[in-house]
């Protein structure tokens, strides 16, 4: 599966790794991100998943409590959450922090 990051500056395009969440490809990939607590409760992390949301797992609670129905509908996910599945295709994720 290839994952596509865009992050504040730059633009990556890498192998995706079932099991690793969005921060983790962006971190492990050099991406620059923002996040702050890796737990889901910053919201920080925040990304815009325009493809390849069937990839990913079920939303957390933590995704639940801190975007809510509206948010999560238009595609939008907490990166440090946003978990891979095992699967063939492609993910295109944005950082979309807040701030």
């Amino acid at each position: 599966m290839q994952v596509e990051l865009k992050g504040k500056r730059a633009t990556a395009e890498v192998e995706g790794e079932p099991g690793l969440s969005v921060l983790d490809l962006a971190l492990k990939h050099n991406v620059e991100w923002g996040f702050s607590c890796t737990r889901g409760t910053c919201a920080r992390c925040r990304c815009l998943v325009s493809e390849g949301m069937e990839l990913l797992e079920e939303a957390t609670d933590a995704e639940w409590d801190r975007l809510g129905d509206e948010e999560l509908e238009q595609g939008y996910r907490l990166g440090c959450q946003a978990v891979l599945r095992i699967g063939e295709g492609r993910v295109s994720a944005e950082n979309k922090t807040y701030f």
